[in-house]
Formats: C-alpha cells, sequence, structure tokens
C-alpha cells in the first residue's frame, strides 16, 4: 500500500513539514522515498529523552553525517523545542533538506512553528483514497471502517478502530497533558458522534457533557490540532439569501465516526450511513485539493429556509456543489438545494452523489455513483472537475 500512497503524493526538493493523524502512512512513506537520510526516530525513548534535555545535541548528530543531507524528523511535535535547532541548521547549511513529521500541531503551536520562517513548506498526508485503492477499494467497507491505513491492513478491524482511539486518549491527550479530566473528554467524543455532520451547537454539547461551553470549545480546537476533526464554513460568497453562520463538525475518518457513535434499536441505519458518506466524500475531497496543489477550500451551503448542499468546492480554478445522499434512488426533492445554489451561482458545476451504480442527468443535474466518482477523483482524471 505504500507504492499508492508514493503515487499520488508529491514530492518536493525544499525542506517541508508533512502532518497527518497517526496511522496514515507518514513514516512508511518516508521509509520507502528516502532511503538513505538521516532518521531521528523520537518515538525512540532513549533518543527522545537526549533531545528532550540537550535539542541542541541535534546539531551532533546531523554534522556528524554530514554527507547525507536529507534529514528526517519523525515526531517533531513530541520535541517542538527542536524547531529553533532546525532553523539554525537550514541557515548555515543550505544544501540540508529537513523532513519534520507530526501527528498534532498544537504543541508547535505554543513552540511557535513560524521560528523556521516560511523555510518549510507545509504538506498533509491523509487516509487512503480510493484512487490509491483502485479495484480494491469497497464503500461499504469504507463507510464501516474507514481508511486509515493502518486500521485497512489489520485483520480486526474493530479491535483496531478501538485501541486507535484509546492510543489517542492514552498517549495524544493524557500524556501530552492536553486536558486535565481524560474522562470527560472520552465523554465529548461520544457525543461528538453525533455532531458528525452537523452544524456544532456547542451550547447543547456542553449540556450533554456537563461542562461548561468554553470548554467543548476548547474540547473541539484540540480535535482539530490532533488532525482527527475538521471544521468546515458556510459559503458566503456573493450570498442573495439569509445562510446559516456557524460551522459544520466531521471526524476525519468514517471508521472514526462509526466506532466512537452509540447505536441503539431506535437508530436509522441510513442516517448513521449518510452521515459517514458525507465524511467520507469530504475526507476525498480535501486530500483531492491539497494532493493537487489545487489551493481551494471545502465549504458548506445552507439556508435559513432549508435549502442546502452538502460540499462547496471553491478555489481559484475550482467551483462545484456536491450533494451527497445515501440511497439508491434519487427523489426530485433531492435535488432542491442543489438548484437553488445553481440559481444563485449559475457559473458553478453541480452534482449529486448517491449509493446507486447509474449515471444520470435528472432536471440539468448530473447524478453519479459515489464509488464512481470517489475512484476517478485523482489529480485532474475526474471528468467533473476539468
Amino acid at each position: 500500500m505504500a507504492d499508492n500512497i508514493i503515487r499520488l503524493f508529491q514530492t518536493t526538493t525544499s525542506s517541508f513539514f508533512l502532518f497527518g493523524p497517526r496511522g496514515t502512512g507518514k513514516s512508511t512513506w518516508l521509509k520507502k522515498q528516502y532511503p538513505v537520510s538521516i532518521y531521528i526516530d523520537l518515538l525512540d525513548d532513549k533518543l527522545y529523552r537526549k533531545l528532550l534535555a540537550r535539542p541542541e545535541s541535534l546539531n551532533d548528530i546531523i554534522l556528524g553525517r554530514k554527507n547525507e543531507k536529507i534529514v528526517i524528523i519523525d515526531g517533531i511535535q513530541k520535541v517542538p523545542e527542536l524547531l529553533s535547532v532546525v532553523h539554525k541548521l537550514i541557515e548555515e547549511y543550505k544544501s540540508f533538506q529537513f523532513i519534520l513529521t507530526g501527528s498534532s500541531s498544537r504543541k508547535l503551536k505554543r513552540a511557535g512553528v513560524d521560528l523556521l520562517g516560511g523555510r518549510a513548506i507545509l504538506k498533509k498526508m491523509y487516509p487512503f483514497t480510493a484512487a490509491e485503492l483502485g479495484n480494491d477499494f469497497s464503500i461499504n467497507n469504507a463507510l464501516l471502517y474507514g481508511l486509515i491505513p493502518l486500521i485497512y491492513q489489520s485483520k480486526d478491524k474493530e479491535d483496531a478502530l478501538a485501541a486507535y482511539i484509546n492510543l489517542y486518549l492514552k498517549e495524544e491527550v493524557h500524556a501530552e497533558g492536553l486536558v486535565r479530566n481524560i474522562s470527560s473528554f472520552a465523554r465529548f467524543l461520544e457525543i461528538m458522534s453525533f455532531s458528525h455532520g452537523q452544524i456544532i451547537n456547542y451550547s447543547e454539547i456542553a449540556r450533554e457533557c456537563q461542562v461548561k461551553r468554553h470548554l467543548v470549545e476548547e474540547y473541539t480546537n484540540i480535535l482539530e490540532d490532533l488532525l482527527i476533526a475538521y471544521r468546515i464554513s458556510p459559503f458566503f460568497k456573493r450570498a442573495k439569501r439569509i445562510l446559516v453562520k456557524s460551522s459544520k463538525f466531521y471526524f476525519f475518518d468514517s471508521g472514526i465516526f462509526n466506532t466512537l457513535r452509540p447505536k441503539g434499536s431506535l437508530d436509522s441505519p441510513s442516517e448513521i450511513g449518510g452521515a459517514a458518506l458525507e465524511g467520507l466524500v469530504l475526507h476525498h475531497l480535501i486530500a483531492w485539493l491539497e494532493y493537487g496543489k489545487r489551493h481551494g477550500s471545502v465549504y458548506f451551503w445552507q439556508t435559513k429556509s432549508g435549502n442546502e448542499v452538502d460540499f462547496v468546492v471553491y478555489g481559484n480554478n475550482d467551483f462545484y456543489g456536491i450533494e451527497v445522499k445515501h440511497s439508491k434512488s434519487i427523489r426530485k426533492k433531492d435535488l432542491h438545494g442543489l438548484k437553488a445554489f445553481k440559481e444563485d451561482y449559475p457559473e458553478a458545476k453541480v452534482v449529486l452523489l448517491y449509493m446507486g451504480d447509474q449515471q444520470l442527468l435528472i432536471d440539468s443535474i448530473l447524478c453519479v455513483p459515489c464509488t464512481s466518482f470517489l475512484v476517478s477523483l485523482h489529480k485532474d482524471k475526474n471528468p467533473l472537475f476539468l
């Protein structure tokens, strides 16, 4: 599977940060892409303690191997003080390329990631995409278990997902001291699973969690800093209608959402499946924009009167409205939001994604099977985005 990631992920000769949630294949990709390098693994306890106590000793390690020009520091968030040392080395030795990986931006923000002064660009790695997996992609499996490489390659995906969440709670949240009460944060994660694909209501979530509103906002910030959640903003450009103003929330992977979301006899499978499908599409759109360097963002559009479009992709060369339906057939009312959006933005391309197997044109709106859309969403190969 590492070969698939290499095929889609663009390399560079400049120094760069490579961020992504745990288990997305950063280390695997780097070791294969840069087999000859100075590899500093901060998960190595002995090396971690040494650099934590004396960050400047990084100079000795690197200058002792000056013939190797690529330096990889895996897990930079564990010792953010190394950034000032890296900054100095970049200034003094122009020939080095530094690659700094991280699964959390929170401690780096506190330490001042800007210490590198723009000398290292930011790149991100995401779970697998359907285009990477090709014929191995199963949308039903993706909705249930997600596409995190670590989970995807596991024999027992349910246990692996549970262990993955516990790992984040133990190592990323508790061990790093991000929250004081780990049990309240665990409760918050469960409650937030009901907000996946929904407009965030902080006050209501706070009541459910029995904590203060500001703490819910802080917890949500932590999820974003840990790279395991997205907040997408409403699309306001040239607005002609009264629109909602709050953001929507999504976990970064449908398997994580499914594992966190409590289920019972009163839950509608289509409701849970619909939220999972939206999250899966969002992950693909964000990865497509990042890997293709398209300089755009994903929004949503929702009017006070109830018309909505799940995703609006807007950038220098992109303007699309995308509605996602977890059904094998299409009803006329499923197209209402896209029609309203097209009235306000006639220059936008609109498409409805659904779980059927036929590409249709209904009332001038293209309706595309979700699987074929996702599999073809690779750089500029998707005909919808040409």
